[in-house]
């Protein structure tokens, strides 16, 4: 089912979405759970879908929403050593643009809800299958089909989607990810204006010089450290793999940035520095095009990325004071999405922990914050309490490698073993003893 998910082409722009809710509603029609194809009007261009499913349980308790998105971004050949969208079987692993991002992820939803049903186990909760379209640009298939279908969803306590990291290297697992939150994009495009003219007569209306130094304060600017709960969880957790001053660092990370030594020892990871400030990245610089020509304007792109408790238009003032230009106008490209931070003490996650331990007894469950966005802020903003969640086993290499890179693939075992770790996390979060 994977591979042949994987031959139907949805590179977004410009989607094609359509083409998997069908082949996806075929599947579950054959086992005989209602399907419905949504939004192929308001969703544009033509072609476009989000697909909705449901379990049915007796009831009793609150129904866990299953997510995934359909579209992929868009794969060169010329560097791949297979077809992107062959599907194709090859050394014990599948391969194919959306293998990991996310048609894995959502072949595995559907074959752990799939067995669910087949087994005649008791459901106190419903199962709810959501295929989103537009995860890749904008966001727009989630953020449809919760502006317009809320009373689907109404009664949908916990939500997984994409947003976790069990972290894998070397084929030894450090620890199983639970996504609580996320940062939020915050891009905004800052224009300087001037006066066009020849580039062989210098003049102080030159848009250039000055964008160019008000890009080099704020490029020196450091943002302010903060760790937020889940974060503070996080180092925690991992500090039990590290030793000596740097397991007592990690330990208390708080009180370990106030000290010169701990604090340039945690930052000079990258992935720590982000989740412990707001980020500011200068991505992109647009003048002349042509070098004899002073331009009207030049513009830069900067991809901000807030932590979830961060006031998006206090951060905004900030960075107009430390440009120190108000010529120096910004426009923000994306509105940040709701903030999102989910709570850690309920019965999925709990569930979550208990089917990560009867796989790895030794293993720990925690809760990186993810760097990049997702359609969980979307969903989030109803209420429901939405969680990462990665059902694979995936070499740290491979997945830097293969997200949104090339020779994306995912092996035939983690398709086997995210289903089993999943199936199990949803019988346990049902609330009833259950043998493993």
């Amino acid at each position: 089912m994977l591979a042949e998910y994987l031959r139907i082409n949805t590179t977004n722009p410009p989607g094609n979405e359509l083409q998997t809710a069908l082949y996806l509603k075929r599947i579950l029609d054959r086992e005989g759970i209602p399907a419905q194809i949504l939004d192929t009007a308001e969703l544009t261009p033509a072609g476009r879908a989000n697909l909705y499913a449901r379990l049915k349980g007796n009831g009793s308790k609150r129904a866990i929403a299953l997510v995934h998105h359909m579209d992929v971004v868009p794969a060169d050949a010329r560097y791949w050593s297979v077809d992107p969208f062959s599907g194709m079987l090859k050394d014990g692993y599948v391969w194919g643009r959306g293998a990991l991002d996310m048609k894995g992820e959502g072949i595995v939803h559907l074959m752990a809800m799939i067995a669910l049903k087949r087994s005649g186990v008791s459901l106190n909760r419903d199962i709810v299958f959501i295929a989103n379209a537009d995860e890749e640009l904008d966001g727009i298939g989630a953020q449809t089909f919760v502006n317009r279908h809320a009373d689907l969803l109404k009664d949908v306590e916990y939500l997984i989607t994409e947003g976790g990291d069990n972290k894998f290297e070397n084929g030894k697992l450090a620890y199983y990810g639970v996504g609580i939150a996320e940062k939020r994009t915050f891009w905004q495009h800052a224009t300087v204006r001037g006066t066009p003219s020849h580039g062989s007569r210098p003049t102080k209306r030159n848009p250039v010089p000055r964008l160019v130094a008000a890009l080099d304060r704020i490029a020196k600017y450091e943002t302010p450290l903060h760790v937020t709960p889940g974060v503070d969880k996080y180092f925690r957790d991992i500090s039990r793999s590290y030793a000596g001053e740097q397991k007592q660092w990690l330990s208390s990370v708080n009180a370990a940035l106030s000290s010169p030594t701990a604090r340039e020892w945690i930052l000079s990871d990258v992935y720590w520095n982000a989740i412990l400030r707001n980020t500011i990245s200068l991505t992109g610089l647009h003048g002349s095009n042509k070098t004899n020509v002073i331009p009207a304007e030049a513009s830069a792109d900067i991809d901000v990325r807030l932590l979830p408790d961060a006031d998006p238009q206090q951060f905004l003032a900030t960075l107009q004071g430390v440009a120190g230009d108000t010529a120096l106008h910004f426009v923000a490209q994306l509105q940040p999405k709701p903030p999102l931070e989910s709570p850690i003490e309920t019965e999925f996650f709990h569930a979550i922990e208990r089917a990560a331990h009867d796989r790895d007894p030794n293993a720990f469950v925690t809760t990186p914050m993810l760097t990049g966005a997702t359609d969980r802020p979307t969903y989030r903003q109803l209420g429901i309490v939405t969680y990462g969640f990665d059902p694979f086993k995936v070499e740290s290499a491979d997945a830097q490698r293969g997200v949104h890179g090339n020779d994306e693939r995912l092996s035939v075992e983690n398709v086997g073993f995210g289903v089993h770790y999943l199936y199990d996390v949803l019988r346990y979060a049902q609330g009833t003893r259950v043998t493993p």
